[in-house]
């Protein structure tokens, strides 16, 4: 079961995608190809202007992008941002600058965004947190991620693992499972996101365990929080726990994923841990505020779509375990509605309490 939610901070063509061996990578959902692109009444004007002919803007971008991340500095989406960010801006032309404002579920740099004006300079980096797990998580929504933003595209996604600090005692997550069990409501974990607690709170409805929910300001602040001990245990992407469970700082119990990753071929899947259907994916993406000129939209598109295929993303995207998944628009439209959804079922399966 889950337990009420605490937070120290309350304020072209497609190749399939493959891991970082080559191996064919199988996702939960497959993209869709309907394009959707809402308007909103504050940009409405301004994307109707013609952004080409005489007293026409510069070509765009003509001046640096702000490209705003939710969530702290040394967080997964973080590190991801501000790789693509120096590639962006190497194919724009133009500085593409990460600006973390990070805090309340990830809704301030979401309002910070839509506080800003609809003309591209000022872009959201985002996980599924903004894009798509909020709308399931609030009673009244302070933003909708489907109306309030025009998708970019989805750029890449990966699973994750169940860590624990090296020091404790348990090798499973059978040993987990069972001094949860002995000791309802006394062991603890972490969560980096709104997101990461959700499947927290699913994990342990499947296992039959009840523990407290910690969700911290960004995926960094809660793999130090399991690191120290502060935490029991947490859900972790892979790239984020990986340097330090090769450091044998962090011990892996479990991988979310139906099937073992190559990135940690030594760690169970959850099916052989004891947790069959339990099955946690993290993905990242770019939208800006609705209303955006569709030129602009498609030359960010481009520009995110080049830099997903450039070397230096692609080794960046191994080491943290992740694997391109590039939509455009269209695709991310449909896989923001799918995760919405899905997100929803989860959270009234493990009933979560909705803010």
């Amino acid at each position: 079961m889950a337990r009420a939610v605490t937070s120290p901070e309350r304020g072209g063509r497609e190749s399939p995608p493959q891991t970082a061996r080559g191996e064919m990578m199988e996702l939960p959902f497959e993209p869709g190809r309907r394009m959707l692109l809402l308007g909103a009444a504050g940009c409405a004007l301004g994307a109707a202007l013609p952004s080409a002919g005489i007293g026409a803007e510069p070509a765009y971008p003509a001046r640096p992008v702000r490209l705003v991340v939710p969530f702290s500095s040394g967080s997964g989406t973080d590190v991801l941002a501000r790789v693509y960010a120096r590639i962006v801006g190497e194919l724009a032309g133009q500085p593409f600058v990460v600006e973390n404002r990070g805090g309340a579920n990830g809704v301030i740099g979401a309002k910070a965004v839509l506080g800003a004006p609809c003309d591209g300079y000022t872009v959201l980096f985002a996980s599924a947190t903004v894009l798509a797990t909020n709308a399931a998580l609030y009673r009244q929504p302070p933003y909708d991620p489907l109306a309030d933003f025009t998708p970019v595209t989805v750029l890449d996604g990966g699973y994750c693992v169940v860590a624990v600090p090296a020091s404790s005692s348990w090798k499973s997550m059978a040993a987990l499972a069972a001094e949860a069990k002995r000791r309802p409501g006394a062991l603890n974990h972490g969560a980096g996101t709104p997101t990461y607690a959700m499947w927290s709170a699913w994990l342990n409805e499947i296992l039959g365990i009840d523990t407290a929910n910690i969700v911290y300001k960004g995926s960094g602040d809660a793999l130090n929080a399991v690191v120290s001990g502060q935490v029991d245990y947490a859900i972790l992407s892979g790239g984020v726990a990986d340097a330090m469970i090769r450091a044998g700082r962090l011990r892996a119990l479990m991988v979310t994923d139906n099937k073992r990753s190559p990135m940690f071929p030594g760690v169970p899947a959850a099916p052989e841990a004891g947790a069959s259907g339990f099955r946690a994916f993290a993905w990242t993406g770019v939208a800006v505020r609705s209303g955006t000129p569709e030129d602009i939209v498609r030359t960010l598109t481009t520009l995110f779509m080049r830099a997903a295929e450039h070397p230096d993303v692609r080794s960046s995207l191994a080491k943290l375990g992740y694997v391109p998944m590039v939509t455009g628009p269209a695709g991310m439209r449909k896989f923001q509605q799918e995760e919405i959804e899905r997100s929803r079922r989860l959270v009234a399966a493990a009933g979560i309490a909705v803010e």
